[in-house]
């Protein structure tokens, strides 16, 4: 059956086309979702928050959320790798903040308004 001709089951709404058509697929949609299951960890997401406002090392993120270097440096890798947050290297230390993304200013918009948090200033 040809692209046009498909219809869905039980079209109950007329835009059911227009939306089928706008639908992404599974390769648009990837990392959005990956990025999403990385903020689904509380650790994580404060994390990711913290950096969102600031540019700080491992020993100074462990301290600011109360948590030992090495995990922190292993919810530090997992955000990386989803590309929600970027480091670079200052002398012997690595330095992380938010990846400067639209994926990345977008979920730290979304964490704010869900949770009432206003940014500092």
């Amino acid at each position: 059956m040809a692209e046009s001709e498909k219809s869905l089951p039980h079209n109950h709404n007329e835009n059911s086309k227009k939306i089928e058509k706008l639908l992404p697929d599974d390769s648009a949609i990837t990392g959005v979702s990956e990025a999403m299951k990385q903020l689904g960890d509380p650790t994580r997401l404060r994390i990711f928050w913290y950096l969102c406002h600031a540019e700080e090392c491992v020993l100074d993120i462990a301290a600011a959320i109360e948590m030992t270097s090495p995990a922190v440096s292993h919810h530090l890798r997992l955000l990386k790798a989803s590309g929600l947050i970027v480091s670079r290297r200052s002398g012997k230390e690595m330095l992380y903040r938010a990846a400067d993304t639209e994926l990345a200013q977008a979920l730290h918009h979304i964490i704010e308004n869900i949770a009432e948090i206003t940014c500092p200033e």
